[in-house]
This record gives C-alpha cells, sequence and structure tokens, in this order.
C-alpha cells in the first residue's frame, strides 16, 4: 500500500450568499450572542493530557471571572439551539463543565460539556470558524450516508453536535487486538463500506483520527460502524487517492484486516451495496441534493490545479469523457455521482 500525503493546510473558504440561502432554507441558520471569536479571549489556559500522561493536544481554557459568566449563560442558550430549538425551560438546571480549545488541525475547534445538574448527565458540543468546505460535507454526510449530523451556523461561527464514537486511532491501537474473530470480519467488511462512501461523496483525509467507531450491542453479539467526523476535506483535493481511507498509512491495520478476511468478491459485493442504497438516498433526497449541488457548482472551494487534477483522474478512472467540461468541484462531484446512478441502473 503506497501511503498518500496530504502536502499543504487547506484554508478556510467564506460561506457565500447561495450558501447561507440553503442553509436557511434547510433550517441550519441560528442566531446567538456569542461567536467563536469570542472564546478565543481566553486569559490561561492547561494542557490536557490522556491517563497515560500523553499530549492530546487540546487545552482546558478559562477566563476572566466576569467573562465567565457571560460566556457560560451563552454556551448553555446555545446548547438549547442545537438540542431543543432554544426551549429554555432547561436552563436553570445546566452548567458549563470545561471549555478545551484544540490547537491542532485546521478548525482549531472549542469543545464545550455541559452538565444537567439534576442527573449529571453531560453533552459535548463544538463551535469552530465557519467554512463553506466543511459544511459542504456534513451535508453531504446527511444526504448520502445513514447518519444524521445536527449543526447549525451564525454567520462564520459553526456550532457541531458531538459525534459519539472511539476514534480510529484509539480503537486501532488499544481495542482492535482484543476483537474476536467474528467481530475483526466485521469491522473489515465495515472499513470496505465506509472507504466506499468516503469515495463516492469526495471526502477526504480520513486518516485514523478523523474518524470514528461505534460498538453496536445486539443481543450475544457486537457489531461495528465506522464513520467520518472531521468534515474539513470536502471536494478539496486533486489526488482521488485522498478521497479513499484505504491508501493512508494511518489505517494499515484497517487494510489489513481487508486483505487477510475479506475475498475480493465479497469486497465487491460490498461497494455494490453502498453505491446502490446510495442511489436510493440520492432519489429520496433530489430536491435537496440538487439544490446542495447547484450552490456547490457556483462556489470557490479548491484551487484550479487541484480541479484539472481532478477531474483528470476521474475521466482516466471511469474512461469517460463526461468530467473534461468540470470547471468547479461541484461540477465533478456531480458528475461522479451520476456516473454511479447510470451503473446502477445498468445493472439493475
Amino acid at each position: 500500500m503506497k501511503d498518500v500525503k496530504i502536502e499543504f493546510r487547506k484554508p478556510i473558504y467564506p460561506i457565500n450568499n447561495e450558501l447561507n440561502e440553503y442553509l436557511d432554507k434547510f433550517h441550519r441558520l441560528t442566531k446567538t450572542s456569542l461567536q467563536y471569536d469570542d472564546l478565543l479571549r481566553f486569559t490561561g489556559y492547561v494542557s490536557i493530557e490522556d491517563k497515560d500522561g500523553n499530549d492530546t493536544f487540546w487545552l482546558g481554557v478559562y477566563y476572566s471571572e466576569f467573562e465567565h459568566q457571560e460566556i457560560e449563560a451563552s454556551l448553555n442558550k446555545i446548547y438549547t439551539l442545537l438540542h431543543s430549538d432554544g426551549d429554555e425551560d432547561s436552563l436553570p438546571y445546566l452548567t458549563v463543565d470545561s471549555i478545551d480549545y484544540c490547537t491542532f488541525g485546521n478548525s482549531k475547534p472549542f469543545r464545550i460539556r455541559v452538565r444537567n445538574i439534576l442527573n449529571d448527565n453531560y453533552t459535548n458540543y463544538y463551535i469552530k470558524k465557519a467554512d463553506a468546505s466543511r459544511i459542504y460535507g456534513l451535508e453531504m454526510e446527511e444526504i448520502l450516508s445513514p447518519h444524521r449530523i445536527n449543526f447549525l451556523v451564525d454567520g462564520d461561527t459553526l456550532i457541531e453536535e458531538h459525534i459519539l464514537g472511539i476514534p480510529g486511532d484509539i480503537f486501532i491501537n488499544k481495542y482492535l487486538e482484543n476483537c474476536g474473530e467474528l467481530e475483526k470480519n466485521q469491522i473489515a467488511k465495515e472499513f470496505v463500506k465506509f472507504n466506499e462512501r468516503c469515495f463516492i461523496g469526495l471526502l477526504g483525509d480520513m486518516r485514523s483520527y478523523n474518524y470514528v467507531v461505534i460498538p453496536m450491542h445486539d443481543f450475544d453479539q457486537v457489531f461495528y460502524r465506522i464513520r467520518p467526523i472531521d468534515f474539513d476535506q470536502q471536494n478539496y483535493e486533486g489526488n482521488l487517492k485522498i478521497y479513499r481511507p484505504q491508501y493512508f498509512k494511518e489505517n494499515k491495520a484497517m487494510v489489513d484486516l481487508v486483505i487477510n478476511r475479506l475475498k475480493p468478491n465479497s469486497i465487491e459485493q460490498y461497494r455494490k451495496e453502498v453505491r446502490a442504497i446510495t442511489v436510493k438516498r440520492i432519489s429520496n433526497s433530489q430536491k435537496r441534493i440538487r439544490h446542495l449541488l447547484r450552490v456547490m457548482k457556483g462556489d470557490y472551494i479548491a484551487p484550479p490545479e487541484h480541479i484539472e487534477q481532478l477531474k483528470t483522474g476521474f475521466s482516466k478512472l471511469y474512461k469517460s469523457n463526461q468530467f473534461e467540461h468540470c470547471t468547479s468541484m461541484g461540477d465533478i462531484l456531480e458528475q461522479s455521482l451520476l456516473h454511479i446512478i447510470d451503473q446502477y441502473n445498468t445493472l439493475k
């Protein structure tokens, strides 16, 4: 397996008027009294380590006493906007346990932990700098995958619900070896499906720390699902391999599972299953995905050289000239989805 690398950090692309109108139509917009930049005014921090003493790249931040009260009230209100459409009945019972800031990656998110003092249950959510690429990725995940995504946008501030699961790198290093034989077979199958979903939706950079593994118990068995948690690299890179998790060295253990446990005809069957269900999801969300693609096709979310490289790669992969006239990443994604739909209809 030849490893692929991402050479440069992707810039943040602003939300244009057309994307803003799309978000408004599908109830993704909100109004808050706190913006991402407001959280940057912390007065101090402490490094957060895991239980083994390793740096997590997260900082526990704190604010002056006056600002903390105002910030906590705003964060609790944002929690209600995200989870209960702004219902304020629960506000007296909410408290902010921690505010953490990540120094790693493009989005540099704040992680907010809100606790209900009545039952001590807590929930995390994230506040990030809004980026058009990330929002396209979140929306494509909502439409094309079996998973639902909960997020809100206010100007250049993005609010994302926490996605539960075991980070892929931690799962590989600490849990995979102890899985039973049937579980490993099932994980291999899920990685094939995850790999295919990322490629269909053109979601890139799914290194092991950018997705989670979710154990699901069913009677006396444990099943696993894999889903992305970072949508920064949606339709940005020109290299086709960036959109296939199998080519990242961080996923070698998963790729080895697939090679050692699945036969080529089984792998192909799982890929076909993903494509078939994706076509059905597109059919069930035609108006929404057409609107999203129309906005994406007119948006600038990647440099011209990436667009040229990617459409050349697809032309060679599918032996098709349908990509030659693509002038944007949205054009390329649309043509790729149309190819999959045509392929599915031919096989029916």
